[in-house]
């Protein structure tokens, strides 16, 4: 591979006019197809297979819905000491309808007082607006008549919010957070080069490989059920790895250009050996993020695709890009043209000061209390995990600055938090001589008296009454560990029931459904982990040509993985530091945060490993000092890692900051996820444990090494007259 990567990077710094027009190109042609598409994201979440999902296809095959169009609920809650059905608050609410009505995109417009559904103050209320077009296709325009409008009411001081399934607090990718976080990252890459114009190559790359992959994942939202959040996801991972890999691949020629290499063959090795490690390590990468495919859940499948379209993506623009750019701007990348200011800020990584060999030499003075604290810190930020708590977001957990974390909690106001958990029983005739109406009635009266339940509306029959839809309302909301109680519950009651009185029973709804999901997902997290742990194992043993570095890599991944959950647990479920991190309230973990988690993390700690450990064996194959190799892999290494930890969590911190809950714990898990990996494992924990373990952390049983493949991810094989031979095929 490192040849191949050899010849790839000698061709595009003298093709660099070529790679430059082909990447325009690309991007301008994804831009066509995305304008031309059009975007259609999937948003609904479901499990092939769940309870909730067979009785859910039922439900619509037996009652299927008036209108597809999308919805708005227009939440009221009347002034102090009025009512909504007084005739002023009356007219004023008509008049702001009358206005939503001009919309010719609006079917219809239901006042609170026709729908019935004034709470029983009659203070709260909710008008429906329904369109013609589905949710995703509401346009912008009929938004801002609706958000027009309803100043009428606001004005009159009714408290006016919005709720349904038209989006008002709009996904923002590239906002304001985002662009802090690169400002940031910016910065780090400015002080590791000492170079404002070295510092600007990898955002630069990383940009345009994020706008090919992001708009590749827009144009195909048309052909797959991708939902919205995967674009968060996808962009959070492919802007930050972009910007990592073009940082591996400058800084390695910068020190060929600085060792007096010619500009072509530096880009060329540069391209072969760090090229080679950016090739491997996204590739783990990809094939974790594919790996999701294995818990068999649609829609975190799609994550999975997304995200390692903007990886690969990242990739061929560090392995082609940005040697082309290299070869345009030779000289001026040279380590010696250093800005006087940032060298004088960089200190800690100036080579004469040895700040990272200090570091390393502090390490193995005390590797045994090194380690021993390096991991009971973590088992003890690992403690929460146990008792984590899975669910979706909804409505209730976004910012109280959005209109519909409002509207919610008028509805919840209104009619208790049960509103928000509706729960959907579904019962079918499975004998034609039953007395349907006394096996309902018999029904209804029993979940009434069951434990948690706050009413059960009447029995909806469908077209032929066979089928009949029942409304079971709980006493607790969606997130409250109660109503999954409850769930679980009814659903060994309604077998009983189901038995005695010739029914069919079925439960479903949204919160069945996210209930079923979180279950699911916890069931497949720990196959998942295994699978990726295996995994690693035996991709590092292949790399590194030991048993002990393997095992020592996985269990240090698997401590940064409990301390990473831990601290999410911890914050986000159990509520500390809510207001420091900017959450707006606790709330249960994102059920697929931690297999998210598990994917991602697993590829950045396989990518600081590599970095790391590889300089290492490099050093003790050529010494057989292990010490020294230590030493040599911290100094030349370290900052690298160091740099690529920091631009991750700047990244991942932008993010962090969004105010969509989903983005916002992704970028929170995954920006603690690389803290403690980088930092607290690969820069601390590795070099101890590698100094206690000595020469035995590179052995490798001899039968062993006969029959695994060799893969060379650092180029070793380019050596000097390689270098040469390489010219000769490449000229020719």
């Amino acid at each position: 591979m490192a040849k191949k990567l050899y010849r790839l990077g000698y061709w595009a710094a003298e093709h660099r006019k070529k790679v430059f027009g082909g990447t325009l190109c690309l991007l301008v042609l994804t831009i066509v197809l995305t304008l031309s598409f059009g975007i259609s994201f999937k948003e609904e979440m479901t499990i092939p297979g769940t309870k909730s999902e067979q009785a859910g296809k039922l439900l619509a095959k037996e009652f299927p819905p008036v209108s597809s169009g999308g919805q708005i609920q227009i939440v009221m809650k009347a002034p102090r000491n009025e009512r909504l059905d007084d005739q002023r608050n009356s007219h004023i609410i008509e008049k702001m309808v009358k206005e939503i009505q001009k919309d010719s995109e609006v079917v219809t417009v239901a006042l609170p007082i026709e729908l019935g559904n004034l709470n029983k103050e009659k203070t709260i209320g909710y008008a429906t607006v329904t369109y013609k077009q589905p949710s995703n296709k509401v346009t912008e325009a009929s938004k801002e008549k609706v958000l027009k409008s309803i100043k009428i009411t606001k004005a009159k001081g009714i408290q006016t919010e919005l709720a349904g399934d038209v989006a008002f607090s709009e996904l923002e990718i590239g906002g304001i957070t985002e662009a802090l976080g690169v400002a940031v990252a910016y910065m780090i890459l400015a002080l590791t080069f000492t170079s404002f114009l070295a510092a600007g190559m990898p955002i630069l790359s990383a940009v345009v490989g994020l706008g090919i992959g992001i708009l590749l994942i827009l144009a195909g939202t048309n052909f797959l059920d991708i939902p919205s959040f995967a674009l968060s996801l996808a962009a959070m991972l492919g802007l930050a790895v972009g910007i990592d890999y073009a940082l591996f691949i400058i800084s390695r020629y910068r020190q060929q250009i600085a060792g007096g290499d010619t500009v072509k063959e530096a880009v060329a090795i540069a391209t072969g050996t760090a090229g080679s490690a950016v090739v491997f390590a996204g590739a783990t990468v990809i094939i974790a993020l594919l790996g999701l495919s294995t818990t068999g859940i649609p829609f975190l499948t799609m994550m999975g695709i997304s995200a390692s379209l903007c990886v690969f993506v990242a990739i061929l623009i560090a392995i082609i890009l940005v040697p082309a750019i290299l070869g345009a701007l030779g000289h001026k990348m040279d380590p010696t043209r250093q800005n006087t200011l940032l060298r004088s800020i960089s200190r800690f990584s100036n080579k004469k000061e040895s700040g990272y060999e200090k570091w390393g030499k502090f390490i193995l003075k005390r590797p045994l209390f090194i380690s021993m604290l390096a991991v009971s810190l973590l088992l003890i930020i690992s403690i929460p995990f146990f008792h984590m708590q899975l669910g979706l977001p909804n409505n209730g957990t976004k910012s109280e600055e959005t209109t519909e974390r409002r509207a919610y909690d008028l509805l919840a106001e209104a009619y208790g938090p049960g509103y928000h958990a509706p729960l959907i029983l579904v019962a079918e005739k499975n004998q034609s001589d039953i007395d349907v109406n006394k096996a309902l009635s018999t029904l209804t009266k029993k979940l009434k008296h069951v434990n948690g339940v706050e009413n059960v509306s009447p029995a909806v029959p469908n077209k032929t009454s066979n089928v009949f839809m029942l409304s079971v309302t709980p006493s607790t909301g969606p997130d409250d560990p109660k109503t999954s109680y409850l769930v679980k519950a009814l659903r060994g009651d309604i077998k009983k029931i189901a038995n005695q009185n010739g029914l069919n029973l079925m439960l479903t709804g949204s919160t069945a459904v996210n209930i079923d999901i979180s279950d699911k997902l916890q069931n497949a997290l720990p196959i998942f982990a295994m699978l990726i742990v295996g995994f690693a194992f035996i991709l590092l043993m292949l790399v590194f040509r030991s048993i002990l570095v393997p095992l020592k890599a996985v269990l240090g991944f698997l401590l940064s993985l409990g301390a990473t959950l831990g601290f999410v647990v911890f914050v986000i479920q159990d509520g500390h530091f809510i207001d420091l991190f900017g959450f707006p309230t606790a709330s249960p973990v994102l059920s697929f945060l931690p297999v998210i988690v598990i994917g991602i993390l697993f590829g950045l700690a396989m990518d600081y490993e590599v970095f790391l450990v590889s300089r290492m064996r490099e050093e003790f194959t050529r010494t057989a000092n292990a010490k020294q190799a230590i030493l040599t892999g911290i100094k030349e290494s370290g900052g690298v890692v160091t740099a690529a930890g920091l631009i991750m969590m700047a990244v991942f911190v932008g993010f962090m900051m969004a105010p969509d809950p989903i983005i916002k714990s992704m970028g929170f898990a995954l920006t603690f996820g690389v803290l403690f990996d980088a930092f607290i494992i690969r820069m601390t924990l590795v070099p101890a444990i590698m100094f206690l373990l000595g020469d035995k952390a590179w052995y490798l049983p001899k039968w062993l090494d006969r029959i695994l493949p060799n893969i060379d991810i650092e180029g070793h094989t380019i050596s000097d007259k390689g270098k040469m031979r390489q010219k000769q095929v490449v000229n020719k």
